[in-house]
C-alpha cells in the first residue's frame, strides 16, 4: 500500500531540516523551545503574592442555574428527643440555638460555647443519659478504681454512655443488650465493637443462662489462662469425670447390642414385606460402628484406674486419632478402636508405666493430666467487680414492680408467671447482673428510672455534665468518646414528621437506633 504525501508537507519537513542544521552546536532545542539569550531583571518588591487572582476565581464566573423546583431546607433551630412517657418530643431533652449562637438545653442551660461548637446538636438531646452514665461510672468506681463493670440496657443511650465511659476510663465492661434490640445480632456486635479486650457484649438472651454469663464473667474478671489452675488438685477431679463418663458408656452401650448404637436404631419400623432384608441390611449398617462394651466392674475401675493408667489411656488415645486423621501409620488398626474394652483390661490388668515416657517427645497443647500444659499467652485480666449499671426499660420496671408488689415467695412466683416473656427475660438477665454484683459485694445503681430495693444514680453534677460534653466532642481526626446511632426526623421542613417520630418511637420494637425530631 502506497503513502501519498503532499508539497506543502514535504515544504514544512525541509525548512524545519534547515532550521535544525543552522542552530549553534551548543544550543539544544527539544519540543521546538527557544533558548532565551535575555534575561529580564525581577523587580525587588516581586513575590508570589504581588498578582492576585480576580475575585471570581480565574476564567469567567459560573453561576450554577437553580432548579425552581428543588426543595431548599430550612435551617434547624432545635433538637428534640422523645419522652415515651407522655408520648410526645420533649422540652427538657432538647438543644436549641440561642443568642449570639449560643446553644441552650432544655434541663442544663447553657451550654459553653467552646464545646458546643465541636459538638452535633443531634448529641446534645442525650445530654442526660450521658451525664447519668458518668454519674452511674464515677458512684461505682469511688477513688477512681478500674475493673469490670456490668452493664445492662447497653443499648440504650444512657447504657451506651455507660458503657463507652467505662471502656475510656480503662474498665473491662461486659455490657448485656436488653431484649428491645437484642434480636440484632449487628448490634449486639456494634456494641461488643464499643468495649475492649476483654470486655464483650452479650444478648439479654445469654444473660438468662445464669451459670453461662457467670462463668464469662469469671473469665474476664480473671483472665483465660487454663495454664493458672492448680494440676495438682484438679488432675483428681479430671480423672473422677473421666470414670463417670466411662461408666455411663458402657451403661448405654452395652455388649449385647450389635453395634454402640442406640437402641432404638434397631427397631424394625418399616413395612412387613422389608422385613426379610432388615437384618442383611442393619449388618451392613451397624459395620461402620464400633461394638458395644463389656461391663466393667466399678470398685476394680476406682481401685486400679489412677492417674498413671489414665496418663497411658490418653497416648493411645492420641495415638489412635493421629492414625485415624493421617489415613494409617501401618500399625495402627483404624478399623476398630473400643476405648471401654481397653479401659477394662487396664482394670483388670494394670500396665507397666515405668518406660512410658523414654523417648516421648512433648506436643504443644496436648493435654496431660500428670504435667502443666504448655504455657500460653493468657487474656488480659479485666479485673474484680467494680459495679453493675442497669438502664430501666419498660419490661424491666413493670417486672421489678410486680414482684415487689408480692410479699411472699408464692406471690412472686405468681407475679412472674403472669408477665409476658418479654418481661420475664429483662427481670431474669438484669437478676444475674446484680446477682454477680451483689455477690462482690459492689454497688448497684440504676439510670433513666428507678426499681424497688436498687439506688438510683443521683443527679448529675457539673463534673459529670463536663464528662459527658468531653465525650461527645469531635477531635481532630472526627471521631468522639461517646457515639450514638441516630435516625433524624426533620419536622422543621415537614412538620408531620413530629407525630411519625413519636408513632416510631413507641412501637414495640422501634429498631436499633434512638429517634431525636428537629426543628
Amino acid at each position: 500500500m502506497m503513502l501519498s504525501v503532499s508539497s506543502s508537507a514535504l515544504a514544512r519537513l525541509a525548512a524545519r531540516s534547515r532550521a535544525a542544521a543552522a542552530a549553534s552546536s551548543t544550543s539544544v532545542r527539544n519540543m521546538g523551545m527557544q533558548v532565551r539569550e535575555e534575561i529580564e531583571e525581577l523587580p525587588p518588591n516581586f513575590s508570589m503574592d504581588a498578582v492576585k487572582p480576580p475575585p471570581h476565581g480565574f476564567g469567567d464566573q459560573h453561576e450554577e442555574e437553580v432548579d425552581p423546583m428543588a426543595y431548599v431546607r430550612k435551617p434547624v433551630s432545635s433538637v428534640h428527643s422523645i419522652d415515651l412517657s407522655k408520648g410526645a418530643i420533649s422540652a427538657l431533652d432538647s438543644a436549641a440555638f440561642g443568642p449570639s449562637g449560643s446553644v441552650v438545653h432544655g434541663r442544663f442551660g447553657t451550654v459553653d460555647a467552646s464545646a458546643a461548637s465541636t459538638i452535633p446538636l443531634e448529641y446534645l438531646a442525650f445530654l442526660r443519659p450521658a451525664s447519668e452514665g458518668a454519674a452511674a461510672l464515677r458512684e461505682i468506681s469511688e477513688g477512681g478504681k478500674t475493673g469490670t463493670v456490668l452493664v445492662y440496657g447497653a443499648s440504650r443511650p444512657a447504657g451506651m454512655s455507660a458503657v463507652q465511659l467505662a471502656t475510656a476510663s480503662g474498665n473491662a465492661v461486659v455490657a448485656v443488650v436488653d431484649g428491645q434490640h437484642s434480636g440484632h445480632d449487628e448490634m449486639v456486635d456494634t456494641v461488643k465493637g464499643l468495649t475492649s479486650e476483654p470486655g464483650t457484649a452479650v444478648a439479654e438472651q445469654y444473660a438468662l443462662c445464669k451459670a453461662n454469663f457467670r462463668d464469662l464473667v469469671e473469665k474476664i474478671v480473671s483472665g483465660d489462662d487454663f495454664t493458672a489452675f492448680d494440676f495438682d488438685s484438679n488432675q483428681y477431679q479430671f480423672l473422677a469425670d473421666f470414670k463417670a463418663n466411662v461408666l455411663d458408656y458402657v451403661e448405654a452401650y452395652p455388649s449385647d447390642l450389635p453395634a454402640a448404637v442406640d437402641s432404638e436404631q434397631l427397631k424394625f419400623t418399616g413395612k412387613e414385606k422389608d422385613r426379610a432384608n432388615f437384618k442383611a441390611n442393619m449388618n451392613a449398617y451397624l459395620s461402620q460402628y464400633q461394638p458395644g462394651a463389656d461391663p466393667i466392674d466399678p470398685a476394680q475401675l476406682e481401685a486400679n484406674f489412677n492417674v498413671d493408667q489414665y496418663e497411658l489411656f490418653k497416648k493411645k488415645f492420641a495415638t489412635q486419632t493421629t492414625a485415624v486423621v493421617s489415613g494409617g501409620d501401618g500399625v495402627t488398626n483404624i478399623d476398630r478402636f473400643a476405648p471401654a474394652e481397653i479401659v477394662n483390661n487396664m482394670c483388670m490388668q494394670p500396665e507397666s508405666t515405668d518406660s512410658s515416657d523414654a523417648g516421648a517427645a512433648a506436643y504443644p497443647f496436648e493435654f496431660s493430666i500428670k504435667k502443666e500444659s504448655t504455657p500460653t499467652t493468657p487474656m488480659a485480666k479485666g479485673g474484680p467487680i467494680v459495679g453493675a449499671i442497669i438502664e430501666v426499660t419498660p419490661d424491666l420496671a413493670v417486672a421489678c414492680e410486680a414482684v415487689a408488689a408480692a410479699k411472699t415467695l408464692r406471690e412472686k412466683a405468681e407475679a412472674l408467671q403472669f408477665l409476658t416473656e418479654p418481661q420475664k427475660s429483662a427481670f431474669g438477665a438484669a437478676s444475674s447482673i446484680i446477682g454477680l454484683a451483689k455477690k462482690a459485694g459492689a454497688a448497684v445503681r440504676t439510670v433513666g428510672g428507678s426499681l424497688p430495693g436498687l439506688d438510683a444514680v443521683e443527679k448529675p453534677s457539673e463534673q459529670d455534665i463536663q464528662t459527658a460534653l468531653e465525650g461527645m466532642e469531635l477531635g481532630d481526626d472526627g471521631t468522639s468518646k461517646l457515639n450514638y446511632f441516630i435516625q433524624v426526623y426533620r419536622a422543621s421542613d415537614f412538620p408531620v414528621y413530629e407525630d411519625y417520630a413519636i408513632h416510631r418511637a413507641n412501637e414495640p420494637l422501634s429498631g436499633p437506633r434512638q429517634i431525636v425530631v428537629t426543628k
